[in-house]
């Protein structure tokens, strides 16, 4: 028997471009087929990706963006488990495989209220991106050494949800009729229920503890009671690194300059606007 081949296979799509994810990680092969080069194949989207990318449910819980990225990406089998060091690398090359190498957005000036549009040159932005360089730990000043676990897409996805829960919840109590006491108890529960979600996503970002004796502390028990019982100092300077490391591999804010005109009516002379990839505009 021979093989039906399709006659309309010469117009299907395949690989536009090839990128290599900033974190260099070598992902286990059940969420990336490791490649010869290390580069990822990246392919337009179809039709049915367009409409998972105006799905607002979809959007919301992730999934559409799970199913786009393994449909662009043949050799991503599970994008849950993608780094967010990654991500931006990925979405990018999606949008230049499909739409072409610019993006045009619309922003405002600030201090002059002039809404401007600009056209954003992503295949520089992939540049900018690879020319990072991705630190796995952060020094503290008394010694210590924190070793990160990077966040995953799924660890990402289910924290906005739970922030977008709570501050829905907070929302709803601050509009509604009850009486002041009891709207004071559900905004505590709200906000001591915020406070856990970002203690837990901090102790999930770390990996272990070094000493500066060279002990490493690996428990996440051990690192909890650490967390739980340590001088406030020393939590915030681990959670001010950290933060500071969640956004290697993100696209850095445009830096531009204003016009004489728009310096008149109030702008700076130089300023910064942020690239905003939200999924829900950035593939329309």
């Amino acid at each position: 028997m021979t093989e039906n081949s399709n006659p309309l296979n010469k117009y299907f799509r395949q690989p536009a471009l090839y990128v290599s994810l900033p974190s260099g990680t070598n992902y286990p092969p059940h969420v990336v087929t490791p490649s010869q080069t290390g580069e990822l194949g990246v392919m337009p989207m179809t039709a049915k990706d367009e409409i998972r990318f105006k799905t607002p449910d979809a959007l919301m819980n992730g999934q559409g963006v799970v199913d786009v990225i393994q449909s662009c990406c043949p050799d991503i089998k599970d994008a849950w488990q993608i780094q967010s060091y990654d991500l931006d690398t990925i979405l990018i090359a999606i949008r230049i495989a499909t739409y072409g190498e610019t993006m045009d957005m619309s922003f405002v000036v600030p201090g002059a209220n002039e809404t401007v549009n600009h056209s954003v040159n992503l295949p520089a932005l992939l540049e900018d991106i690879k020319s990072e360089k991705i630190l796995a730990e952060v020094t503290l000043d008394d010694g210590l050494k924190v070793k990160v676990r990077p966040l995953t897409y799924k660890d990402m996805t289910q924290t906005s949800l739970q922030t977008f829960q709570q501050q829905k919840m907070y929302t709803a109590v601050s509009d509604s009729q009850m009486a002041d006491e009891e709207k004071t108890t559900r905004f505590n529960e709200a906000f001591k229920k915020l406070t856990e979600l970002n203690s837990n996503v901090l102790l999930r970002n770390m990996q272990s503890i070094v000493m500066p004796d060279g002990t490493e502390v690996t428990d996440p028990a051990q690192i909890k009671e650490f967390f739980d019982k340590a001088n406030a100092k020393i939590i915030k300077e681990i959670e001010t690194k950290m933060i500071e490391l969640r956004s290697q591999g993100a696209v850095k804010p445009l830096k531009l300059k204003a016009t004489e005109e728009q310096i008149k009516k109030g702008a700076p002379t130089n300023y910064e606007i942020p690239v905003s990839f939200d999924n829900a505009n950035f593939f329309v």
